[in-house]
């Protein structure tokens, strides 16, 4: 049986800034994440601790480490093209991920412009090994799947419609969307 480690309940300011280090060297993160992880680490109800925390996040973006600009920038671009994602999931993650909508809006135009979406959603269908659908239940889940994926209604029902999919499963689909 391992047992638990004890947790360190007051860091200094050089092993918090160490720790912030680590964690972005493990992966990038935005400045809402980061300030979660810090304050796990102190005592976040004190001034001592907040102060603390929002001294490492200066710290961090005046040496060029945490800037959620660069960040939005790079996961939009990720998304895009590894995981095929469109839009409308991008925005939905960044803004989980706690980066301001300004940010959010100019780094995920940058990165979906003169992006065709359905091509994009093709792609992605493709990535999936998603095929033709046989019966209105397929193509119900590919459409979900889709939207899930973040493809707008439009671009979904294009793709159906050169499937060659029956207008009776694309008006069920187009009431069970709105």
């Amino acid at each position: 049986m391992a047992f638990p480690r004890p947790k360190k309940t007051l860091y200094s300011e050089d092993e918090l800034y160490a720790y912030a280090i680590g964690a972005l060297a493990r992966r990038m993160r935005s400045v809402a994440e980061l300030k979660r992880l810090l304050r796990a680490r102190v005592d976040a109800d004190t001034e001592y601790g907040q102060t603390l925390v929002e001294l490492i996040i200066r710290r961090l973006k005046d040496n060029g480490y945490l800037n959620d600009s660069q960040y939005a920038a790079s996961f939009s671009s990720f998304r895009r093209d590894n995981q095929k994602f469109g839009r409308r999931r991008v925005v939905t993650d960044l803004k989980a991920r706690g980066v301001h909508g300004d940010v959010i809006d100019k780094a995920v135009d940058a990165a979906f412009e003169g992006v065709n979406e359905e091509k994009q959603a093709r792609e992605y269908l493709r990535r999936k090994r998603l095929e033709k659908p046989k019966d209105q239940k397929q193509a119900a889940r590919i459409f979900r799947q889709l939207a899930r994926a973040g493809f707008g209604s439009k671009t979904i029902f294009a793709i159906l419609k050169r499937w060659n999919v029956d207008d009776e499963t694309l008006s069920a689909l187009e009431s069970e969307s709105a």
